[in-house]
C-alpha cells in the first residue's frame, strides 16, 4: 500500500492546541466495524455504550517533563530532550547541535543539574550523562517542560494536562493521548457498570511523531519502545477472552503492547521488553475487540493502525464526517470508540 492512500484533508484551525476544561465532555464519533454507521456521542456516555463484562486495557505511562532549557558551562544557550534513557547516559536531542561537542558541560536552573556530553549516536543524537543531588527524577520534574507535539503551538498552562489521571510509571516522551478524556469519576463509573479496567505500560517515544518517509508503507521501519506487562492483567484479559467478553484497547499504544505479546488464540502472556510490531491494513489482528482512539495525523502510522483495524475506506470516511462536524483532532483531541 501506499503512503498517500492515507491522506485526507485537515482544516488547520481544527487541530486542538489547548485541553477542554473537563476532560470527559469531549466528543466520541462511535463507529460499528462491520455495518459501518456511526453515531455522535460524548465521551462521558462511554458507560452507557460499552456492555457488561467488557475490558478496557489503558496505558498507565506517565510523561516525563523531558526538555530542559540550560546554558553551556562556556556560555550560550542549550536545549535538551531526552529520548530514551540507556544504562549511565541518555540519548538526547540538543539544540544548537552543530556547536555541541563530546564534554560539553550543560548546567540546569541555580546548578541544581548539570550535564556532559559523552558520545554521539548514530542518529547524530548525543549522549549525555546528567549530575545531581538526590533522585534525577524530582530535580527534572522540578526544571523540566513538557514536550508537547510539534503541532501543538499553545503553551500548556498546567502540566497535568498532559497526563492521564491514572498515569503512574514515569517513562514517556509523549502522552497516550487516548487515555487524557477519562476522569477519576468516569472510571468509577464504568467499573459500577461492569466494566472491567487494566493496565499495561508502553513509554511512548518521540518516534510516534516520525513521519512516513517512505512510498509504500510496507518499508516503513518503526521505532523501538519498553513496555510491560503484568501477570494481573494477562490473567484478567485471558479470563474475559475464555467467557468471552471483548476486549478493548484504549489508544493505539495499549493495542500495539496487547498485539505484540498475544498468542494466535488472542491469550496473552506476561513480559517486559520492547516492541516495534507496525500495523497497517491486511494485519489480523489476535486479541482486541474494540478500540478507543484520538484522530490523528494523515498518512501516520497511527492512522495506518486504525485503517487496519477499521478498513481504509471507513476510517476515511469516519474522518470526513468527523471534518464536516468540526470534530478536534490530535492529541488534545476528541475521540474514537470502533467496535
Amino acid at each position: 500500500m501506499l503512503k498517500k492512500d492515507f491522506d485526507f484533508m485537515l482544516p488547520e484551525e481544527l487541530i486542538a492546541q489547548t485541553p477542554i476544561q473537563s476532560r470527559d465532555k469531549s466528543r466520541l464519533l462511535c463507529m460499528n466495524r462491520n455495518s459501518g454507521v456511526t453515531d455522535h456521542r460524548h465521551f462521558y456516555e462511554l458507560p452507557d455504550i460499552l456492555q457488561r463484562g467488557d475490558c478496557l486495557v489503558l496505558n498507565d505511562s506517565r510523561v516525563l517533563p523531558a526538555r530542559l532549557i540550560g546554558k553551556r558551562e562556556s556560555g550560550g544557550f542549550v536545549e535538551v530532550l531526552l529520548l530514551s534513557e540507556h544504562e549511565a547516559y541518555w540519548e538526547c536531542l540538543v539544540r544548537p547541535g552543530r556547536k555541541i561537542k563530546t564534554d560539553t558541560r550543560f548546567v540546569f536552573g541555580d546548578g541544581e543539574l548539570t550535564a556532559t556530553v559523552r558520545g554521539e549516536s548514530e542518529s547524530k543524537n548525543r549522549f549525555v550523562e546528567f549530575h545531581c543531588e538526590g533522585d534525577f527524577t524530582n530535580v527534572l520534574e522540578k526544571l523540566g517542560k513538557m514536550p508537547l507535539p510539534p503541532y501543538i503551538h499553545e503553551e500548556l498552562k498546567d502540566p497535568e494536562r498532559y497526563q492521564t489521571v491514572y498515569s503512574r510509571e514515569v517513562g514517556s516522551a509523549a502522552a497516550p493521548t487516548a487515555g487524557l478524556h477519562f476522569t477519576d469519576g468516569l472510571l468509577y463509573d464504568l467499573s459500577c457498570a461492569g466494566i472491567e479496567i487494566c493496565y499495561i505500560t508502553l513509554h511512548v517515544g518521540l518516534g510516534t511523531f516520525r513521519p512516513v518517509k517512505t512510498e509504500k508503507i510496507e518499508d516503513h521501519i518503526m521505532h523501538a519502545e519498553q513496555f510491560t506487562v503484568s501477570a494481573e492483567t494477562a490473567d484478567k484479559i485471558n479470563r474475559k477472552k475464555e467467557n468471552g467478553g471483548r476486549i478493548i484497547a484504549v489508544g493505539t499504544t495499549s493495542c500495539r503492547t496487547i498485539e505484540s505479546v498475544a498468542d494466535k488464540s488472542g491469550y496473552i502472556t506476561t513480559k517486559t521488553g520492547s516492541t516495534d510490531i507496525f500495523i497497517y491494513p491486511g494485519y489480523e489482528f489476535k486479541c482486541i475487540d474494540g478500540l478507543i482512539t484520538n484522530f490523528h495525523l494523515p498518512e501516520s502510522t497511527l492512522i495506518m493502525l486504525v485503517s487496519a483495524f477499521l478498513g481504509r475506506e471507513n476510517t476515511l470516511r469516519a474522518y470526513e464526517e468527523a471534518v464536516s462536524l468540526k470534530y478536534r483532532f490530535f492529541s488534545f483531541g476528541d475521540a474514537m470508540l470502533i467496535l
